[in-house]
């Protein structure tokens, strides 16, 4: 293994929903003061409702820096975290998720929605293309994805992903454990802007 990747800003993927279990909210708000408190910038989608505007919020209580990206016809709907240490509005959604993967040196994928697994597939696509060796990181809170963990290993049985893929990504089951998987992860050479295809 060569050494660690310096990991100095984390897209979360997340829910915008406030329906979902209290535990993963509690989550949100952990994983708001660790990254605050190791000095880790949040890249995340912009909102200020659900579990994307509680991390948000729980970095910036704490002192942490966040740049939220969102796309026009969202902050029209005004959804946008105007209290956010940076906003920045695209044209349209792939625009918002090509610069949050510039803008990301590793990705933590949270409880979401179908948009979360939207980000989730498209940065590990993204991975097994080449396209970025940064680390992505899966918090199976309370067992949330393990289905699709589950899904990823049947494609891997049916032939229709490779074996290896298993390694695009690794999994931890409580925010306590991130900044230890962090650590041990290697360091990373591609980013997404300059391997853009």
């Amino acid at each position: 293994m060569t050494s660690m990747a310096k990991i100095k800003s984390l897209c979360v993927y997340c829910g915008s929903s406030d329906r979902g279990r209290q535990a993963h909210h509690d989550a949100a708000l952990r994983l708001g003061g660790i990254m605050a408190k190791a000095g880790i910038q949040l890249v995340y989608g912009g909102g200020r409702i659900g579990m994307m505007g509680r991390i948000a919020d729980a970095v910036m209580e704490n002192g942490g820096e966040v740049v939220g990206i969102i796309p026009q016809f969202l902050e029209q709907v005004e959804v946008g975290h105007s209290g956010v240490t940076q906003l920045i509005v695209t044209d349209n959604m792939h625009d918002r998720k090509q610069k949050m993967a510039e803008l990301s040196d590793a990705f933590l994928i949270m409880p979401g929605g179908l948009g979360t697994l939207d980000e989730t597939f498209e940065i590990l696509t993204w991975k097994q293309l080449g396209l970025h060796e940064k680390p992505v990181i899966i918090a199976d809170i309370g067992g949330y994805w393990h289905h699709l963990t589950e899904l990823i290993d049947h494609m891997i049985g049916e032939s229709y992903a490779k074996p290896e893929n298993r390694a695009l990504f690794q999994v931890i089951d409580g925010i306590d454990e991130l900044l230890p998987a962090l650590e041990a992860m290697p360091a990373f050479e591609h980013d997404v802007e300059a391997k853009w295809l």
